[in-house]
């Protein structure tokens, strides 16, 4: 890894700084994003999913040369799983060493196998171990996954920065990680928690963003194909589907069909390769039974007029 690097001092900064690592952003999406590094505030990431809210802390990390932590929310995550755990294994054999060699000192036993040498950090615990200039990159993703249970316990942990391990006491960052939390809002996530961030929506992008994001994603693309990938998907986002595809999508279809040494869109080849594209087998039925012709047919007669 590199060297940890200052974070941007200004809204443009930010914003070349994220353009140098390919992601495509607006200025609000920069804004945020610098007021979150200059106030040391987590930032709050909301969107469909395959917006690009998870890359966004892949490029912070890289950028800046910080290391990348991540939690992976699900159903059922608990603190052994997040926070911390311990080693129950080698403190077991620790202690029956102390045994056969007759140290039975019960308070010297316990203060020898509960130490930092037999503490398993999980990510929560990991982030708060970052030096001064150089904290991690937090990435608490797809935080409505969890329970309500799970997202009180990150109150303490959002607001001072510090978890309390009962054996060893509290344990504090000596510098703040650069939190960022993902959700795709399949649940709403309580008020409290994001009182102590700054929000922002990131949104499908428009078409001009869009293509933008697959010449610097898929460079090899042909630029007659990467318009007709982007204005067919654009199109298809406006069909009500269950799933509409998002930018991760735009880019694989993008790549699937440079692959396949296409040079532009036609019926056979969009019904071939729509399971890129869409993972619903009711959005794949519907867009065979000629809404994806019809909307191929616009994209067609739109890129023609033109030109």
């Amino acid at each position: 890894m590199t060297a940890p690097r200052p974070a941007p001092k200004s809204i443009d900064e930010t914003l070349d700084l994220l353009t140098r690592a390919d992601y495509v952003a607006d200025r609000s999406l920069a804004t945020v994003l610098f007021l979150s590094l200059r106030m040391k505030r987590p930032l709050f990431l909301e969107g469909e999913a395959g917006v690009g809210k998870t890359e966004i802390a892949k490029v912070l990390a890289g950028a800046l040369g910080r290391r990348l932590i991540r939690l992976q929310c699900y159903e059922g995550l608990d603190v052994s799983s997040a926070v911390y755990e311990w080693n129950y294994a080698a403190q077991m054999i620790e202690i029956r060493m102390e045994e056969a060699a007759g140290k039975v000192v019960r308070s010297d036993m316990e203060r020898n196998v509960f130490s930092e040498k037999y503490l398993i950090r999980r990510p929560v615990l990991d982030a708060l171990t970052g030096k001064a200039g150089a904290a991690p990159v937090f990435l608490i993703d797809e935080l409505d996954r969890t329970d309500e249970a799970f997202e009180a316990f990150l109150l303490e942990i959002l607001s001072d920065f510090q978890v309390t391990v009962p054996e060893l006491g509290t344990i504090t960052a000596e510098e703040p990680p650069i939190v960022i939390i993902t959700t795709n809002r399949t649940r709403e996530i309580h008020d409290a928690l994001k009182r102590r961030c700054l929000y922002h929506w990131v949104d499908y992008p428009n078409a001009e963003r869009e293509l933008e994001i697959v010449r610097r994603k898929v460079p090899q693309a042909n630029s007659r194909l990467s318009a007709e990938v982007v204005s067919f998907i654009q199109k298809l986002r406006q069909v009500e589907l269950f799933k509409a595809p998002g930018v991760a999508e735009t880019i694989d279809w993008a790549g699937a069909l440079t692959e396949l040494d296409k040079v532009a869109l036609d019926p056979e080849t969009v019904s071939d390769t729509i399971g890129v594209l869409l993972k619903y087998q009711d959005d794949i039925a519907r867009i065979g039974e000629g809404e994806g012709r019809r909307i191929l047919n616009a994209v067609k007669a739109e890129l023609s007029a033109a030109e």
